[in-house]
């Protein structure tokens, strides 16, 4: 990799870092010593004196993950999961450092770091990466015991992760025993809903045990609009039309998980955790066009939705001489889907001409096995071994039935009877040493090969067969500067990579009800190759006393075979959407970071605490001319400022959290053969506001309030299109709504 693809400024680091870190008075204070032998954290095992006996101390309490670690990563206790009262985790997930979200702001959305989504941020569940049709607002954040924000790979874990990893840790043991009830009402845009959860815990002999139940309801009602403007190759408008819409409806999400873990007389323990969900989902959706006609002038849209998901995982974890350890995990999972919808079309004269009725549903089947074998065998190494594989089967039907009574017989009936399977199947080797070099320096080197096998077939298309496998080689390496307790510099270089999903690489297509350059039909494209990423990552820390810290990053990604999405038109005049590979891609970055509690620099200060993130994200795409070719849409830029303050005389903490995400202009492509044509989009900067109040009557009853989406700013985006025939540009416009929220919560 060559220094030159690295083009961050150093002049603005440095300042950024001089900013930051003029702190010279704290340097000097002291900070709680690294766990010793704490056998029960993951992949650390520090030597005492080679003169004392070795001590275990079972758990190490003090321990702090994201100071100690070679590799890299940022910690969210359950402490701050929880302080917004929030319901799902995506709600959660938006006020991480480093970590954006898509699509409407207060509605959830995909999850991105470093700006990017679309599968470069990698999903994972206890380590393990999300099975297909697992949604992370199954899980109630009541069930997680901390978030891993990974920015660099580890061997470890799957290094299907070019912009980093987002780990979902679920509670394990259970402390003492306890019961626990959470009861709120919540009230976005005037439609109400309520949310419950129970967890109990006990232990009983060598077993514990915990069981934890939730159930969220309610109702929504979303307005939106869309202008399209057109004009031909001339420079004539040839298009005008407004579009309003409604969507209405209802939605209920049940689950229960349930974990038992064992102490094995032996020293062994054996853990099992379950998920049981379901979810019901009942939908309407009016669209009424004016101005220029369109296929259909109005359209009335119904659709019922049932998912339900079963998922369960064996740990077993044998204790060998020496301090060896064998972890060994089996898991498997269910997941079922089904989606009624029933479509009725009108045309400019209010007359019915289509009524459609489309059945889909899919089921996805799996079973994952993974272990790893680690063991100290040289002083101040921590060798793992291990292998990690997954298979899962994925089975889709679709049916659609239209009746068209068009009376000018333009419009011809979709009917369709599709079906199809994908067999995936993934391997992965690998081996990683931590090696305490010094006190003071520790090196993390690790090697992970991963393969994956996908085979789809269908009534429609023929046989599509992929492999692919990639090595991964990782280097990282933490130092803690000599002059301070508290200051410590990272350094990291990964490989990493992005292979296709199975719905990318089915050549199946996906029909828009009003095809035009700015609502496409999609189609799957099976030539399909992964995407591969070196990358780079730097930081600097600089711990405060009290919990606070600084820290200041920089990293870059090169990525070979980018994939982009390609418009086109087909043989009969239809625009088509596909993913393509498509050249190179580098995307760097700066991210700042503070947690800044109040008596760290004022010993009689307050109980204020203060964290704050800042991010700047550039990339651009070789096979796409500047400007704005940005990768992915990818947020330029994107901060969080959060407050909370603990009263002195009152049992309450008030806080707030401001974000921002950045927009703007992103040419998507720009193509002259074999005509020209350009596609582009744009969207303005989100802002949220998100407010709340804990009252706590005692130490087992709390009362949480909580204001979401206080600022209310609409969400508008755009798409444009330009070819030999003319430019299209379709705007959106989506109002937004502040949401309340009531919790009590009780420990019996």
């Amino acid at each position: 990799m060559q220094s030159k693809n690295l083009s961050v400024r150093p002049t603005i680091l440095s300042l950024a870092i001089m900013a930051a870190f003029s702190q010279p008075a704290m340097a000097q204070q002291a900070t709680p010593p690294k766990a010793v032998e704490a056998t029960e954290a993951v992949g650390k095992t520090e030597k005492a004196d080679p003169k004392i006996q070795k001590v275990e101390v079972q758990g190490a309490r003090n321990y702090d993950e994201r100071r100690q670690d070679t590799a890299t990563k940022i910690v969210v206790t359950q402490e701050d999961i929880v302080r917004y009262g929030d319901t799902t985790v995506s709600e959660v997930m938006k006020r991480l450092p480093g970590v954006t979200m898509g699509g409407v702001q207060g509605r959830g959305g995909d999850i991105r770091m470093r700006g990017l989504g679309a599968g470069y941020t990698q999903i994972m569940l206890n380590g393990e990466p999300s099975p297909p049709g697992f949604s992370l607002d199954s899980l109630s954040p009541d069930m997680i015991e901390r978030i891993e924000v990974i920015r660099a790979a580890t061997a470890e874990l799957s290094t299907q992760s070019i912009a980093g990893s987002i780990n979902i840790v679920l509670k394990k043991s259970v402390q003492t025993a306890q019961k626990e009830l959470k009861a709120g009402l919540f009230e976005d845009g005037g439609k109400f809903g309520e949310n419950l959860s129970y967890q109990v815990s006990d232990k009983s002999g060598r077993m514990s045990y915990a069981l934890s139940g939730n159930l969220n309801r309610g109702q929504y009602e979303r307005p939106s609009y869309s202008d399209e403007v057109g004009t031909d190759a001339n420079g004539k408008p040839n298009l005008l039309r407004h579009t309003d819409s409604l969507g209405w409806g209802t939605f209920t999400n049940v689950g229960f998980s349930p974990r038992v873990n064992w102490n094995l007389e032996n020293g062994d323990t054996v853990t099992t955790q379950s998920f049981i969900n379901a979810t019901r989902f009942v939908g309407h959706n009016r669209d009424s066009s004016t101005g220029t006609p369109s296929t259909y002038a109005s359209d009335n849209q119904e659709i019922q939705s049932d998912a339900t998901m079963f998922r369960t995982n064996l740990n077993w974890i044998h204790k060998l001489a020496d301090s060896a350890k064998l972890d060994v995990k089996l898991g498997v999972n269910y997941n079922k889907r089904t989606s009624d919808v029933g479509l009725l079309g009108y045309n400019i004269g209010n007359v019915q001409i289509l009524d459609r009725k489309s059945t889909s549903g899919g089921t996805d089947k799996g079973i994952t096995m993974s272990g790893k074998y680690s063991a100290p065998f040289v002083e101040n190494h921590s060798f793992v071994f291990g292998w990690d594989g997954a298979y899962s089967k994925r089975g889709e039907t679709r049916e659609q039935t239209d009746i068209v009574t068009d009376p000018v017989k333009k419009l011809r009936p979709i009917d369709l009877n599709e079906d199809f399977t994908a067999d995936v199947t993934r391997l992965a080797l690998f081996a990683q040493d931590e090696w305490n070099v010094t006190k003071q320096w520790s090196v993390y080197g690790g090697l992970r090969w991963e393969g994956l096998d996908t085979r789809s077939q269908g009534n429609t298309f023929s046989e599509v067969h992929n492999k692919s496998s990639v090595w991964s080689p990782i280097l990282q390496t933490l130092y803690k500067l000599p002059d301070s307790k508290n200051d410590q510099v990272r350094l990291g270089i990964t490989r990493t990579y992005k292979a296709p999903d199975t719905s990318r690489l089915i050549p199946r297509r996906s029909i828009s009800n009003n095809n035009s350059a700015t609502s496409p039909d999609y189609m799957g494209n099976p030539n399909l190759k992964p995407e591969l990423a070196w990358g780079l990552d730097m930081a600097y820390e600089h711990y405060l006393p009290g919990g606070g810290m600084l820290s200041a990053s920089v990293f870059m990604r090169r990525i070979d075979d980018i994939t982009r999405t390609d418009l086109s038109k087909d043989d009969n005049g239809k625009y088509v959407v596909k993913p393509i590979n498509s050249g190179q891609a580098t995307t760097k970055g700066i991210e700042l970071e503070a947690k800044l509690p109040l008596k760290a620099i004022m010993a009689d200060a307050p109980a204020i605490d203060f964290r704050a993130n800042l991010s700047f994200n550039w990339s651009n795409l070789s096979t796409v001319p500047g400007p704005n070719n940005r990768l992915d849409s990818q947020t330029p830029i994107s901060a969080n400022l959060g407050i909370d303050y603990k009263l002195d005389k009152l049992p309450l903490t008030i806080g707030g959290n401001a974000s921002f995400q950045d927009g703007g202009f992103v040419r998507i492509s720009k193509e002259s053969l074999p005509y020209p044509k350009e596609q582009s989009s744009y969207s303005v900067p989100k802002r949220v506001l998100d407010l709340y109040a804990l009252w706590k009557f005692d130490a087992k009853t709390n009362l949480r309030v909580s204001i979401g989406n206080a600022l209310h700013q609409d969400n508008i985006n755009a798409s444009i299109y330009t070819d030999s025939d003319g430019t299209t540009r379709q705007t959106n416009t989506t109002p937004t709504t502040v949401a309340a929220r009531v919790m009590f919560e009780h420990k019996f």
